[in-house]
């Protein structure tokens, strides 16, 4: 059997057990890797996990399960009931109730021993560093890639190691990142990421969608390797990305190497426009060009003479839609193959979920000549909540 390479151990143990504890996790206390001193490790622990949602859900219940003594918990959203499909620590009595907190009581109900400290606040450039400090150990299970290159950076200022864990429709990411880890081992995410992808390249969950499955297993996995770097057991995945692929069920490692060319990181920067959350000529264009959705409702009223394009994909339009309007995804449009589909002397009104894809395909819509095109600000969300609440939200 080929030696592991294993790092120290994250943390010094704690005092003694109680006769309490020694029950709670015998079965620990019987496996030789971990053992009591490995026990008393977790005990004297301080994880904090950016995100209470489908990948901080298992690993949180799972963390507290298996003693880890101090869990911060980074949250500043609220349940929806379109959380519940995957997010298993939050229930249907929590809807519009504060994830942290909601999050908090379902970690005491399985371990109140377990001290839970709740950072409602936004994290941001201004509080990173400063709370990263107070912990061990950090958990990315954030969304977007303004938040992770965040995560990443204060996690180098503040000399942490992370475990970072990505989820999207039936695919899992997970790797281990620490830039000063002991041995030369150092790596960090710009490794895997040196720049952030093109906006809208990469979707969110809510507008790509997710198994409600997946974040059960990748949310586990960070868990697990939590535990070996607290304890300082097994082979963690540091210079190692795991990929798992739900439908074909595999998983598979590929070894990551220090991107000679990166920049040491001296200081925090405003990650959003770092990562361009909306290209910038779709921002100036949406900005200058957009209609509420009060204002289509009065133009659609009014029977005025107009193209409502709606710019998601089949199964979105499938959910929910705006009558009269007509499907054209917005990578037909970004790649010019409809545009000839589309009136040039007719009025336009594109929208998508939210108003971030209308945004970037009007922009395109821009650059060919239709001069007499808009989107609607918010998307058929905002069309739901104020003009026909009787359509389903998702």
């Amino acid at each position: 059997m080929e030696p592991t390479l294993a790092l120290p151990a994250l943390v010094e143990p704690a005092g003694e057990l109680t006769r309490e504890e020694i029950a709670r996790y015998s079965r620990h206390l019987i496996i030789p890797n971990v053992g009591v001193t490995g026990q008393k490790r977790l005990k004297n622990a301080k994880v904090l996990f950016i995100g209470a949602g489908g990948l901080g859900s298992p690993a949180l219940l799972y963390l507290a399960a298996a003693g880890v003594g101090t869990i911060g918990i980074v949250e500043d959203d609220h349940v929806e009931s379109s959380n519940l499909q995957r997010q298993i620590i939050h229930g249907q009595a929590d809807v519009a109730r504060s994830k942290a907190e909601s999050a908090r009581d379902s970690i005491r109900a399985i371990n109140d021993n377990v001290a839970v400290h709740l950072h409602s606040e936004r994290l941001d450039s201004s509080n990173a560093v400063a709370l990263f400090e107070q912990y061990d150990l950090i958990l990315d299970g954030t969304d977007n890639f303004a938040t992770r290159y965040l995560v990443n950076d204060a996690a180098i200022l503040a000399r942490k190691p992370y475990v970072w864990g990505s989820i999207f429709r039936f695919e899992g990411q997970i790797s281990v990142f620490w830039d000063d880890a002991p041995g030369g081992r150092g790596l960090n995410y710009r490794d895997l990421y040196p720049e952030a992808p093109p906006p809208g390249m990469v979707p969110s969950c809510a507008e790509g969608g997710v198994l409600g499955v997946l974040p059960g297993t990748v949310g586990t996995i960070m868990a697990t390797e939590a535990l070996k770097l607290i304890t300082g057991i097994g082979d963690p995945l540091l210079g190692r990305l795991m990929i798992y692929d739900a439908l074909a069920m595999t998983f598979r490692t590929v070894t990551l190497r220090r991107d000679p060319g990166r920049s040491p990181v001296t200081e925090l920067v405003d990650y959003e426009e770092f990562c361009g959350i909306v290209p910038e000529d779709a921002a100036a264009v949406g900005a200058d060009a957009s209609i509420t959705a009060t204002e289509l409702r009065t133009m659609l009223d009014s029977g005025r003479d107009l193209a409502l394009i709606d710019v998601r994909e089949p199964v979105e339009w499938d959910i929910v839609r705006i009558d009269g309007a007509r499907l054209v995804p917005k990578d037909r449009i970004l790649s010019g193959d409809a545009l000839a589909e589309l009136p040039q002397n007719t009025p336009i009104v594109l929208y998508c979920k939210t108003g971030i894809r209308s945004a970037e395909a009007l922009a395109v819509l821009k650059r060919a000549g239709f001069a007499d095109a808009t989107h609607l600000q918010g998307g058929v969300v905002a069309w739901a909540q104020q003009v026909d609440t009787s359509l389903p939200l998702y």
